[in-house]
């Protein structure tokens, strides 16, 4: 796969029509687990979702990819934009968007989450300008869905501290969200 990721970086388009078979299943995956946290309905399938990436992963320049796991890790990183840049149009419509107010049907507003995925990612934003590692292992552990020894292989940190940044964080986080309620 690695050898893959580099022809497809040289240019060899074929790398990439021969490296998306032996992907595919892994990046449905990682879909899955982002959507799982996502809302009730939401209009994005796991497969969705992997194409929308693959095509912002091959449009423009070729990334380079150390290995696999930065190939995942990178790949995820771009689902989870993808979700974030949905609910923030989502929210923008909601808020009018330059159309005319409807009447609000309550049972709708009560599945709808995107507010709260955007909460998230300003969280975890507001993290990685505070200690970007620990905002990584969030992103690669749980919108990744890689193990935390997969974690500390991409960061070439030790297990443990992979395992401490994640308790931190995930502490951190939950205080943003809950600030003020």
């Amino acid at each position: 796969m690695t050898a893959l990721l580099r022809a497809w970086h040289a240019g060899d388009r074929e790398a990439l029509d021969q490296l998306m078979p032996l992907v595919y299943d892994e990046l449905r995956a990682i879909a899955a687990v982002q959507l799982r946290i996502e809302r009730a309905g939401h209009t994005f399938r796991p497969t969705d979702l992997v194409s929308e990436a693959y095509l912002r992963l091959t449009a423009g320049q070729t990334p380079s990819f150390a290995d696999r796991l930065h190939f995942f890790a990178v790949a995820a990183r771009s689902m989870r934009q993808i979700l974030v840049d949905h609910a923030r149009k989502r929210v923008a419509a909601k808020r009018g968007g330059g159309e005319v107010a409807l009447e609000l049907d309550e049972m709708l507003v009560a599945n709808d989450r995107p507010g709260h995925l955007i909460a998230l990612d300003d969280a975890l934003s507001a993290l990685a300008k505070l200690d970007e590692r620990k905002a990584r292992v969030i992103e690669l552990h749980y919108f990744g869905g890689l193990s935390q020894d997969e974690v500390a292989t991409v960061l070439d940190v030790h297990v443990n501290t992979v395992a401490s940044d994640l308790r931190l964080a995930q502490a951190w986080i939950y205080q943003q969200l809950h600030a003020g309620t």
